[in-house]
C-alpha cells in the first residue's frame, strides 16, 4: 500500500506525504517503471536521481528523451506537492522541456532539482533542471499544474 493511500495519510499536507513517503522507502511507481528516485523534498523544492541504462535508450542508441522529461516533470509536480493542503491535488497542463546535452547508458547518475515559482489557488508554476555528476546541464523544464480539490 502506498502512503498517499493509508488511512494515515489523512490530515497530512503534501509536505508531509512525501516525507512520510521517503522515511517508509516507498516510491512512485513511475519510479519503479524508468529506474529513477524522489531523493530530497523541501518546501517548494524537490529532487529525483536515476541512472540512464539500456532500458531508456532509443532505436539510435541515446537515452529516450521520454527518461529526462519523466524525470522533470515528477521534480516539478512534487515541488508543487510540497506546498498542497491535506484536500488538495495536482496534475501537470504543460511541460516545457529543452534538451540541452544527449544522454547515453554511460552518462551515469543524473540529478532533477525543481523548485516552486508560484503556488495559486488553482494554478502552480514550477522549474527543474538535469545535470549530470559533472553539473552540466542535460536538460531544463517549465511546468504549468492545475490545483484542486479532491473529491472524498
Amino acid at each position: 500500500m502506498n502512503i498517499l493511500d493509508a488511512p494515515e495519510s489523512d490530515g497530512l499536507n503534501g509536505l508531509e506525504q512525501l516525507q512520510a513517503m521517503l522515511e517508509a522507502g516507498q516510491r512512485p511507481s513511475i519510479c519503479e517503471t524508468l529506474g529513477f528516485d524522489l531523493v530530497e523534498v523541501g518546501r517548494g523544492t524537490a529532487v529525483f536521481e536515476g541512472t540512464p541504462g539500456p532500458h531508456v535508450l532509443n532505436p539510435i542508441g541515446s537515452v529516450h528523451g521520454g527518461f529526462a522529461a519523466a524525470l522533470l516533470d515528477s521534480a516539478c509536480g512534487t515541488a508543487v506537492h510540497t506546498r498542497l493542503s491535506p484536500t488538495q491535488g495536482y496534475t501537470t497542463l504543460e511541460l516545457k522541456t529543452s534538451y540541452h546535452r544527449p544522454m547515453s547508458a554511460d552518462t551515469g547518475l543524473v540529478r532533477a532539482e525543481a523548485n516552486l515559482i508560484s503556488f495559486g489557488r488553482r494554478a502552480a508554476f514550477a522549474s527543474a533542471a538535469l545535470t549530470d555528476a559533472e553539473g552540466r546541464v542535460l536538460a531544463t523544464a517549465t511546468s504549468t499544474l492545475l490545483v484542486f480539490e479532491r473529491s472524498a
